[in-house]
């Protein structure tokens, strides 16, 4: 689980590549390449990488029809992130308790 978490850190710390996988939530369906490096003032090859790494982490899933290649975003590995995160909001907000009773008994 730690790898593939260390993937999906890896891929959403480049802001290009949350911007691509943001466009393709939002668009909700596969779209081609093409159309996705078009949105980008990028090449294409540039957003290819991008969505290799994205493709790596589990977050974008491309298939081939016919002659063209299509990308869907897949939002369940930010689940695992999420349920990661999760442990240490809960050490947090016990040390943020903590603070707030110690400053409470210093006032």
């Amino acid at each position: 689980m730690q790898d593939r978490i260390t993937k999906i850190f890896k891929a959403i710390a480049d802001p290009t590549r949350r911007e691509i996988f943001h466009a393709l939530v939002i668009g909700a369906v596969a779209l081609p390449i093409n159309q996705v490096s078009n949105q980008f003032q990028i090449s294409r090859q540039g957003v290819t990488k991008h969505l290799k790494t994205l493709e790596d982490a589990g977050l974008v899933t491309i298939s081939t029809q016919g002659r063209e290649r299509f990308c869907f975003a897949n939002t369940q590995p930010l689940a695992e992130v999420n349920q990661w995160l999760k442990f240490y909001e809960k050490f947090w907000d016990g040390a943020l308790g903590n603070l707030d009773n110690y400053l409470d008994s210093k006032g």
